[in-house]
């Protein structure tokens, strides 16, 4: 049994959280997976993972097996991704999860363009608008657009993204145009994120801030779905500008109260676990989509 393929696949049964995931991610049967266990307790002769029908949890000598197992890896990968990266081309798989909205209109086109490049690399892709756990369900790295609070991921921002509030000329037409932040409280209403906060916060003339609560009358976990809400006439809208820059440009939106807003941008990162080598197709990636998009990407509208 070659040792070296055992440290791989118990890496992967402590960080897919069960044998039955790590089989999956290994693309193998749960029986191989559970031998291919057992007989490594055997031939080091402790415990390392005590496990029930609900769970698995590592034992102390299986903590230290594991971080001893995690250095080793890095090291061989490192080593043979330096000897490597000089002469040969990239290949092989990258997993990654991204923003539904985001990835299909953004991601999809730099993967396409860093494929021409790189044709030897197999993109296997999840648009999905949910967090993710990288290392339970065994991917490389993802985007993320916030600012992140999670210290056991490592990231690196690729690009910037700006929210701005919209209004189509049909809305406008009903409701009327808003002028100042106050204008908001008679009769306006608003198509909404569901998690996204009920108030919106405005920085009036004399400095002062000003929070207001539109009622929302459609909400949705899908920019695009609520940016053509928003065209229909539905609602104002408060939303990344990459949703709503190519309506905002062919005059389906119009920006509204921008005077009264600043400076809120959010950022978007790469993501991806601090404890697990980052194979050398994985940094040329990050690198490529940095550059991609940069700090001012071609979604970025001019400040009104």
């Amino acid at each position: 049994m070659n040792q070296f393929e055992d440290m791989q696949a118990f890496v992967r049964i402590v960080e897919a959280g069960s044998i039955t995931k790590a089989a999956e991610q290994m693309n193998t049967v749960k029986s191989a997976v559970s031998r291919r266990l057992s007989e490594l307790e055997k031939r080091l002769g402790v415990t390392l993972i005590i496990r029930t029908t609900r769970s698995q949890t590592l034992t102390e000598n299986g903590q230290n097996y594991y971080q001893q197992c995690l250095r080793i890896i890095d090291d061989v990968a490192e080593i043979e991704s330096n000897i490597s990266s000089d002469h040969q081309a990239l290949k092989g798989k990258i997993r990654l999860s991204a923003p539904l909205s985001f990835g299909i209109a953004h991601l999809a086109p730099a993967l396409t363009a860093f494929n021409h490049q790189h044709p030897d690399i197999l993109f296997d892709v999840d648009f999905n608008d949910r967090k993710v756990d990288l290392i339970e369900e065994g991917f490389d790295l993802a985007i993320r657009i916030s600012n992140l609070a999670d210290s056991t991921l490592m990231a690196r921002k690729i690009t910037k993204i700006s929210l701005i509030l919209c209004a189509s000329l049909s809305y406008i037409e009903q409701y009327g145009l808003p002028i100042t932040p106050h204008d908001l409280k008679r009769g306006h209403v608003k198509v909404n994120y569901c998690e996204a906060p009920e108030n919106w916060l405005f920085k009036l003339h004399s400095k002062k801030e000003l929070s207001i609560k539109v009622p929302t009358v459609l909400t949705s976990n899908n920019g695009d779905f609520l940016c053509q809400a928003a065209i229909d006439g539905q609602g104002l809208i408060f939303t990344p500008d990459f949703i709503v820059y190519k309506a905002i440009k062919n005059g389906q939106l119009r920006p509204i109260l921008s005077e009264y807003y600043d400076n809120i941008d959010i950022p978007a990162y790469a993501v991806y676990p601090q404890n697990k080598h980052l194979s050398q197709r994985v940094r040329v990636l990050i690198d490529f989509l940095a550059q991609y998009y940069g700090d001012k990407p071609y979604w970025q509208l001019p400040k009104s």
